[in-house]
């Protein structure tokens, strides 16, 4: 069709993250240093240009729309796009979602469901409150799970996201299970990402394949692969006895490309063709300089430069970064 994104590839783009913020009040070890200088406000869109960019995009196709960060529910105002964008469910849009760290879940959790997010994805990284704290930095698990409670009891699906670190949470992921499957939560593994300088921290050291983790499961588990699909890269799993779908994420050591229909637009405007790779286009200067309808145009030229994928790698000597970006700033 005339008006889809369509990439060289014949994949159809009808999905698009957006990252409303690149700040956070936690300051998890795998994303971020603990001393992170934000970007300063004039060099972020402002809500009502975050709002014309996601309108463009619904008009050329896109039927999901998932707001991350950073923490989305930090941005001020945040609540007035979460709105307006909701009211485009069913009149273009299929879906509004939502990743969040929970910590602001309890207090927005009824305003969400009044405003069409049905979904949201909550990064929970370890059950114990103090291993919480180290891995968060900032973060309390009671009030993440408190969070999480309250938006199931209002109607949200909850699935929940856990980075897989070795040495940190590999012997405590039966549990995680567990507790899903208690809370009628999905799960979804996810191998840690190589986006930007995380300080001190190593992410060779932190690195645990999702291919160990499978194997090791299948010892506690019968795991039946499904054709489960939610628009994302996850490939998910039954687990016998259980209530929940398990996904596994595998940026290095089996990608996601082959199926993807996402580009990822970051806090400051530019639209990343893919996750790995420095493609890119600025669709704040195009949007302040030359206007919508010259937005529309370099949106088909930008997809027609999307790659077929990423190239993700890592190594003792650290990892190849594909880019200095945070996932902060890309949006997770």
């Amino acid at each position: 069709m005339l008006n889809q994104l369509i990439d060289p590839f014949g994949r159809e783009i009808n999905y698009l993250r957006v990252s409303v913020t690149d700040r956070c009040d936690f300051r998890c070890t795998y994303c971020m240093s603990e001393n992170m200088t934000f970007l300063p406000k004039k060099d972020i869109l402002s809500l009502e240009e975050l709002e014309a960019i996601c309108n463009v995009f619904i008009k050329l196709g896109t039927k999901k729309i998932r707001l991350t960060g950073g923490e989305p529910l930090v941005r001020k105002g945040i609540l007035n796009l979460i709105q307006n964008l909701g009211k485009k469910i069913g009149s273009g849009l299929d879906e509004l979602t939502l990743t969040t760290n929970g910590s602001q879940l309890e207090k927005y959790a009824e305003f969400l469901k009044e405003n069409g997010v049905n979904r949201v994805n909550v990064s929970l990284d370890h059950l114990d409150p103090n291993k919480f704290k180290e891995i968060t930095r900032w973060g309390d698990l009671n009030k993440v799970v408190a969070g999480i409670k309250k938006a199931k009891s209002v109607g949200i699906k909850v699935k929940i996201n856990t980075v897989a670190l070795k040495d940190f949470n590999e012997k405590n992921i039966v549990e995680i299970i567990e507790w899903c499957s208690s809370n009628e939560c999905d799960l979804t593994l996810i191998e840690v990402m190589p986006m930007g300088d995380i300080g001190s921290e190593n992410r060779f050291n932190q690195y645990l394949p999702l291919s160990k983790v499978k194997e090791t499961l299948s010892k506690s588990f019968k795991l039946t692969n499904i054709p489960k699909k939610t628009g994302g890269p996850a490939r998910y799993y039954k687990i016998e006895g259980k209530k929940i779908d398990l996904g596994f994420i595998t940026p290095l050591t089996h990608n996601f490309c082959e199926t993807c229909n996402r580009v990822r637009l970051t806090c400051t405007g530019i639209l990343y063709m893919c996750l790995g790779q420095n493609d890119n286009v600025n669709l704040k200067d195009i949007l302040r300089n030359k206007g919508l309808s010259y937005l529309e145009k370099s949106l088909f030229k930008a997809i027609s430069k999307k790659p077929k994928g990423h190239d993700f790698n890592i190594s003792k000597s650290g990892i190849n970064v594909s880019s200095n970006r945070h996932m902060s700033v890309t949006g997770g």
